[in-house]
């Protein structure tokens, strides 16, 4: 009898320890799941070629026996999931959501508990995560590390920035991943906070090339209540694992079951157009959380804001070197005479946006506290609800009503966390008090409390609360400084925009590469859309005396950025005097939508070049913009995507002849002429440049008149 009981208990553990596998739902990706040893590993491949080789799972326990090993698969659930969805913004009215699923139970007999490690397998990339069931012997406990493996199938070409705890402020590198150790003492230049971690770490959204031509993409899902995941690469076997963001004492993560890890995301294709359309990362967060989204509206606006980031005008009202909030009396003080932020000059934005027909007017600088602001870890900095004498906020409030355009609220913290969420409430009762619906945050500096990053679980929880706790007021939030988005706008769709990477700011710090925008739509972009600030048209900045950086764009590039750096928000960000130089140019982005029915990526190749046209919301209009790198590009372009049987008025911009970002940035040309579905044109970007066509369907016939057909 015992025999016969051992026998039935070897072949049960066979079956049950064997392989599982699914497909995705087009049969192109497989994912093989299995407990080796107690261990359990899984692989990812796309048409036959391997995308992650056998990659160990689990997570290391502060305390306790950790959540690596010793494991027994108990069960395993497979289901498929079918459903479209539509966003309150995006790229298309209507997403579907897709994918088969593999629900693996884990049991560890020697501790008495059990986790689910569930995987979801799409058309165009895996997502899994850990999931903890409440249970008696798993309730509180501290994550030491998270040891997820990407095991690299060889030596990828990777567009990559620094792991750090605190920014991703960097410029990108392009290298093999071997060379990344070699690379990386330079790739770390200054920033206002920073904490770099290993010589092998980098940061997600990852961008990779094969040998044999795989793009493959590594992320992360629905960041909430956990910290931020980078890459730690062991480049003697290209094995890339998890590396949280630590706190101030070293610990990784406080959970309590039931609770779930982030979905970790590799999207793969052998065609990088499907890299920028996947919507994979979306469709892992949870659906909207607001019955009433209403007031959620995309917004195209201008500000009080390049002026001061060149230098030609401050932020602070005063050139004291310090000041004390409810001491310091700045109706006593001498102002310096470059305050940006007064209100007469915000009437001219105002009637700039007015005549323009922007959304709304930014203006930074207005509240008091500026003078000291910076790197001296204040924490009583800002009240967010104080303004400087000579900003009238009832005036401006009165008065851009009048106009029929929106304030936007700006809220630096300077990284004082606590001082923000002391003052949360009351500002954002300023905010609706006096007609803002929209505000722009910062976290400048070290996090204040001191010793905490800006990546780390806590501030997670922070960023997540702030835009949670402005939809009770109906204020949509664009966080700068923030831990790089991970698909929650699907979720929180006030999220409109963040910042989490080098913008156009940096344009006249040192300089962006002239490839910097071919490569963000394939790292940063993945996650969620980005407050970029495009619009420069001069970019010599030749209002400033002296010495500087330039914009590493032409003018037309700066154009095409509307379309192919995706946001429902969208500044123009040159001087209004920039613009009324160029009005011709500017028209474009006075016609581009920042809200899509419709988007379709015509050429991708990161860190070279991406095309893509979209359509304008609730219309039969289309926009097209290509951004290209220091060697141009030559595009044969077909509006075969056009509806059959219309005609078109396509506005071309387009870089002259002679154009080049450095040497001739500002010459183009803007030419019109009549286009149909079969339209095809060869069109060509110059070094640092690019395209942009407004497609706008034709009415009447007379609309056509005096205009060639393509």
């Amino acid at each position: 009898m015992r025999k016969a009981f051992l026998f039935l208990f070897l072949i049960c553990s066979v079956i049950v320890a064997k392989a599982e596998s699914i497909k995705s739902p087009n049969g192109n990706l497989e994912l093989t799941f299995e407990v080796t040893g107690g261990v359990p590993v899984y692989q990812l491949t796309f048409k036959g070629k391997p995308v992650v080789k056998e990659s160990k799972l689990g997570l290391e326990l502060k305390e306790g026996p950790s959540l690596l090993k010793d494991f027994v698969l108990t069960s395993v659930d497979k289901s498929s999931f079918d459903q479209n969805w539509n966003p309150v913004w995006g790229e298309v009215k209507t997403i579907r959501n897709n994918y088969n699923e593999l629900a693996a139970t884990l049991t560890q007999p020697s501790a008495d508990r059990y986790i689910i490690i569930r995987f979801r397998l799409f058309n165009d990339g895996l997502g899994f995560r850990y999931e903890f069931p409440q249970q008696k012997n798993l309730n509180y406990f501290v994550v030491k590390e998270e040891r997820t493996q990407f095991a690299m199938a060889g030596d990828h070409k990777a567009f990559w920035l620094p792991g750090d705890y605190d920014t991703q402020e960097y410029s990108t590198v392009t290298s093999d991943l071997s060379e990344i150790r070699g690379k990386m003492k330079a790739a770390i230049t200054s920033n206002a906070s920073q904490t770099s971690f290993s010589p092998t770490g980098v940061q997600t959204p990852l961008m990779m090339k094969s040998k044999d031509g795989l793009y493959i993409n590594i992320h992360e899902a629905a960041l909430v209540d956990y910290s931020c995941m980078h890459l730690n690469l062991d480049d003697k076997n290209m094995i890339f694992e998890s590396w949280l963001t630590p706190d101030a004492i070293g610990d990784k993560g406080y959970l309590q079951t039931p609770c779930q890890s982030p979905w970790r995301t590799v999207i793969v294709s052998d065609d990088a157009r499907d890299i920028l359309a996947s919507k994979t990362i979306l469709n892992l967060n949870d659906p909207c959380k607001y019955d009433d989204t209403s007031w959620i509206k995309p917004v195209k606006y201008v500000g009080v804001w390049w002026e001061m980031i060149t230098g030609k005008s401050t932020w602070s009202y005063t050139d004291l070197p310090a000041v004390k909030l409810g001491v310091t009396d700045y109706s006593k003080v001498t102002p310096n005479g470059k305050h940006a932020a007064n209100t007469a000059h915000v009437k001219e934005y105002i009637d700039f946006a007015a005549k323009h027909g922007f959304d709304a007017v930014l203006v930074e600088g207005w509240n008091v506290g500026w003078e000291d602001w910076f790197g001296k870890s204040k924490d009583y900095v800002f009240d967010f609800v104080t303004p400087y004498p000579d900003f009238d906020v009832q005036e401006l409030h009165r008065y851009a009503a009048s106009k029929g355009v929106k304030m936007m609220m700006h809220h630096e913290t300077s990284s004082s966390v606590r001082n923000y969420e002391r003052h949360m409430d009351k500002a954002y009762q300023f905010m609706v008090d006096n007609g803002y619906n929209a505000v722009k945050s910062g976290y400048v500096g070290n996090i204040i409390p001191r010793g905490e990053y800006h990546y780390g679980q806590w501030m997670v929880n922070h960023y997540l609360y702030a835009v949670t706790k402005a939809a009770e007021y109906k204020i949509m939030v664009n966080a700068h400084e923030a831990v790089r988005p991970t698909g929650l706008c699907r979720t929180y769709p006030n999220l409109i925009g963040n910042e989490s990477a080098r913008g156009t700011e940096y344009e006249s710090f040192g300089g962006n590469n002239p490839d910097h925008t071919t490569i963000l739509p394939f790292t940063r972009l993945m996650g969620g859309p980005m407050d970029y600030t495009p619009g420069i048209f001069d970019t010599k900045i030749s209002f400033i005396k002296g010495e500087h950086s330039f914009v590493r764009s032409t003018l037309v590039r700066q154009l095409a950025l509307y379309l192919t750096m995706y946001s429902p928000l969208q500044m123009a960000a040159d001087l209004p005097e920039n613009y009324n130089k160029h009005l011709d140019a500017f028209q474009f982005i006075k016609d581009v939508a920042v809200d899509w029915d419709d988007s379709k990526y015509l050429e991708a190749e990161p860190g070279d070049y991406i095309t893509v046209a979209r359509k304008a919301k609730g219309t039969n209009n289309w926009f097209v913009g290509n951004t290209s790198d220091e060697n141009g590009h030559q595009s044969k372009l077909s509006f075969n995507f056009l509806e059959p049987g219309k005609k078109y008025i396509a506005t071309f911009y387009c870089d002259a002849a002679d154009a080049h970002y450095q040497k001739n940035p500002s010459a183009y040309t803007i030419e019109k002429k009549v286009v149909t579905n079969k339209s095809k044109v060869t069109l060509k970007a110059a070094p640092g440049g690019g395209y942009a066509i407004s497609i706008i369907e034709v009415k009447t016939p007379d609309e056509m008149k005096g205009l060639k057909k393509l």
